[in-house]
């Protein structure tokens, strides 16, 4: 633990904060259970908020972006999510994933050729790792790119892919050696319209309805050798280093999730009354909240934490897995609290808890289950 971590907030982050938070009131909050009921992908939005700088918060102005650090961006994921979750997780995966991966690992004619792109979000981004049989075990990928002449010819399918059907641009993680080998995978960028890539399916989820997730398919889609990202055989250990940053994004999603729950049930126990009194007054209740604010107060320094040293350029597995794993396992809890205190009517679309509830499950599982958060942190505590 470093003691001289300084977590005071700046003018600028309290101005980036604001501006956040009112469009997510104005553009976000009146839309929420339209988009979540119909599953709409709301590209428009997306699109507004590149011209906001909010689609390429990490990458820097020579690129197009808003050239921000992780604490800025941390709090544009907490604000939008304390709206909609959903939003919140697109926003992340755009930005930490696929933009994130190109900013980390392109070579300067990669980084000219798509980050302006990305950061303004003339295209949406899509990073494509998980495979339907290879969940957490990546290394087993089926997915292969053949080097023929000039080019690479990419086959296989990628599942759960955030914005797999409507991202102009995919990273794709594909085998080039051995399956099971950490040498045998590479990455490479895939622009929409390139003959044999396409959608697949498109996943009917609990939570998260109104961030895209389909199938990625590959049938001899030929990609020239420019477009692999660093070395052939580098793919896994670059995803790993993404994953390291976009836990912190999963993190600060998990936060804003479990805020906006906490916030929904404190006001609503301060004015709903019970027995004469409102039900804040009863202990059974008050504790339940103690519970929620503490836990958020804990998730956010572990996120501030990973934050600052990623900011830092220091080594960060075991913090932005501490980060995610403890920030998503609290959301999940405070959202669950929240339904509770909310009764049968937390029960219902009509009031926001039950939207929390549903999108919180989604961060202890994605970019890493909460299991495998577990197996990060024991290896690094046991080195």
């Amino acid at each position: 633990m470093n003691a001289g971590l300084n977590f005071l907030v700046g003018e600028n982050q309290k101005l980036i904060r604001k501006i956040v938070r009112d469009f997510a009131e104005k553009h976000i909050r009146p839309h929420v259970m339209e988009w979540d009921e119909s599953q709409e992908f709301p590209v428009p939005l997306f699109k507004h908020l590149g011209e906001l700088g909010l689609m390429g918060v990490l990458v820097p102005e020579a690129y197009g972006g808003s050239g921000l650090g992780y604490q800025e961006y941390v709090d544009v994921i907490v604000e939008v999510a304390q709206v909609c979750g959903s939003i919140g997780l697109s926003l992340a995966a755009h930005n930490s994933l696929c933009t994130g991966h190109i900013l980390a690992f392109g070579n300067e004619a990669q980084k000219q050729r798509w980050l302006p792109k990305l950061a303004t979000a003339e295209w949406i981004g899509a990073w494509g790792l998980t495979e339907a049989n290879t969940g957490s075990d990546a290394l087993r990928m089926r997915t292969t790119a053949v080097r023929d002449g000039d080019d690479y010819l990419i086959n296989g399918a990628k599942n759960w892919i955030t914005h797999g059907k409507s991202g102009d641009v995919a990273v794709v993680m594909a085998r080039t050696g051995e399956a099971g080998s950490s040498k045998g995978i590479s990455a490479f960028v895939v622009e929409r319209g390139t003959p044999g890539f396409s959608a697949g399916k498109k996943e009917n989820k609990l939570g998260m309805r109104a961030s895209e997730t389909t199938e990625m398919i590959f049938d001899q889609c030929r990609i020239p050798k420019e477009n692999l990202l660093g070395a052939e055989g580098e793919g896994f250990k670059q995803a790993m280093k993404v994953l390291d940053g976009g836990r912190i994004s999963i993190a600060a999603l998990s936060l804003g999730i479990a805020k906006g729950a906490y916030e929904a049930a404190r006001a609503y126990a301060q004015q709903r009354e019970q027995f004469g009194v409102p039900i804040s007054s009863f202990q059974g209740i008050s504790f339940k909240l103690a519970d929620m604010a503490t836990g958020i107060e804990a998730a956010e320094l572990l996120i501030r934490q990973a934050a600052d040293l990623k900011n830092r350029h220091q080594p960060v597995t075991k913090q932005s897995a501490m980060a995610k794993y403890y920030a998503s396992e609290i959301a999940v809890s405070c959202s669950t609290e929240a339904v509770q205190i909310f009764g049968g009517y937390g029960y219902t679309k009509d009031f926001p808890v039950e939207k929390f509830y549903r999108d919180s499950k989604l961060c202890t599982i994605g970019e890493g289950t909460s299991e495998i958060q577990k197996i990060v942190i024991a290896r690094e505590i046991m080195k």
